[in-house]
């Protein structure tokens, strides 16, 4: 018998282990696409929780834009409110002025500052 020659054991070696080696690769690549998949699924569920995100903030800004406008036009209700009974009843006293002077500069501070 020649020594060099491959034994049938030898040849059962060669055949397992090219097996295995398939096995492993099939299975590395199972693990890639599960891996794909997950990261998918993960990119996926990021992207949902920045339009809820996005549309949360949104809601409050407007919210907070609605606010600032209903009052700011209850501030210029009063003060349009100040101006008619001023002209109505009798001429403007200093003191009526004054009220008036400090009203319009609140708002001119409101508007211009963002201060309460």
């Amino acid at each position: 018998m020649d020594e060099l020659a491959p034994t049938a054991a030898a040849d059962d070696q060669a055949a397992a282990a090219i097996a295995d080696v398939l096995h492993a690769e099939a299975a590395a690549r199972q693990a890639i696409e599960q891996a794909r998949q997950q990261a998918g699924h993960i990119a996926e569920s990021a992207r949902a929780d920045v339009r809820a995100l996005s549309a949360r903030t949104e809601r409050r800004i407007r919210a907070v834009i609605a606010a600032f406008e209903r009052d700011i036009a209850a501030r210029v209700a009063e003060i349009d409110a100040m101006a008619a009974a001023m002209a109505e009843s009798r001429p403007p006293s200093a003191a009526d002025l004054a009220a008036l002077r400090r009203a319009v500069g609140d708002l001119v501070r409101e508007l211009t500052e963002g201060g309460t």
